[in-house]
């Protein structure tokens, strides 16, 4: 996979990036129980496969509200040690909140670009980045800096969206927001929900960035709710890409495209309530 053209704008989009998750972290906060029934299962998997230990010195990468860092904690105890990061200074003081409502004094959060980590070299037994590389202009610097931070022997663990096909949830709201706010589609090698999804993509990165014979398991993450409208809820409130793709319509206009994605989302509704296909992908590899 290639790094970036030169006509894309990394430091643009990460202030961007960052920006954007100042504004919404409360909102994604404010989901996390229903995020969780989401992702949970990735969660679990990516750290079965980190292989973590009670002890160890964990680094989360991109870790938003507080997960995976939380449940990463929990799985240490208290004589671990958690450093939870992300680009964006907001949400990572919402997941110190989450650490010291659960009572985790093995938490810290630092604010920090995931591409270049203000680490020491070979500080962390383990790296975990859920849903995070995806978005990262240049993946393979990003783990390279993760493989640099781990001690010999220790894990990195990531998980990423896979293919719009196998994830609903997403690709059909966007390609909605993509034809009504009249946007150009979505360049190969450009970051994105589903930039490294497609088959072979992933386990590519972490051999050009030095680490040898990746795992990868496919998870199911299929989106439930009560119903499409509860679905569509969520999404305008905690998933702000969809909201940044219609930064340049009015209001009106807005309300009138995430109509169109309700109506859209209906088709997933039964007697039973409203679930629609996601998958991630789990990654990992030792150093």
């Amino acid at each position: 996979m290639a790094e970036q053209q030169p006509s894309f704008d990394a430091a643009k989009y990460k202030n961007a990036q960052r920006e954007q998750w100042n504004k919404d972290g409360a909102a994604w906060r404010r989901w996390t129980p229903t995020l969780e029934r989401w992702y949970g299962v990735a969660t679990r998997q990516m750290l079965d496969l980190a292989r973590i230990q009670p002890d160890q010195r964990i680094l989360d990468i991109a870790a938003g509200a507080g997960e995976p860092a939380v449940s990463a904690a929990e799985r240490v105890g208290p004589g671990g040690y958690v450093l939870a990061t992300d680009i964006s200074e907001g949400i990572i003081e919402l997941a110190l909140q989450v650490a010291r409502e659960r009572g985790l004094k093995q938490i810290e959060t630092r604010a920090m670009d995931g591409e270049k980590l203000d680490l020491p070299d070979a500080s962390f037994d383990t790296v975990l980045c859920r849903l995070g590389l995806m978005y990262m202009p240049h993946p393979v610097t990003a783990l390279r800096e993760w493989r640099r931070v781990l001690r010999p022997g220790g894990r990195v663990a990531v998980a990423v969206f896979s293919t719009p096909d196998r994830n609903s949830w997403g690709a059909l709201p966007a390609s909605i927001i993509r034809r009504r706010a009249q946007l150009p589609p979505p360049v190969p090698g450009q970051p994105g929900p589903f930039s490294l999804g497609g088959p072979g993509v992933l386990e590519d990165l972490f051999r050009q960035a030095g680490f040898a014979d990746p795992e990868l398991r496919a998870v199911p993450v299929p989106h439930g709710a009560a119903s499409s409208a509860e679905y569509v809820r969520v999404a305008r409130e905690a998933f702000g890409g969809f909201n940044a793709m219609m930064a340049h319509l009015s209001p009106r206009e807005c309300e009138s495209v995430w109509n169109e994605v309700e109506d859209s989302m209906r088709s997933f509704e039964s007697s039973s309530g409203f679930e629609v296909p996601g998958e991630c992908l789990v990654c990992a590899a030792t150093k």
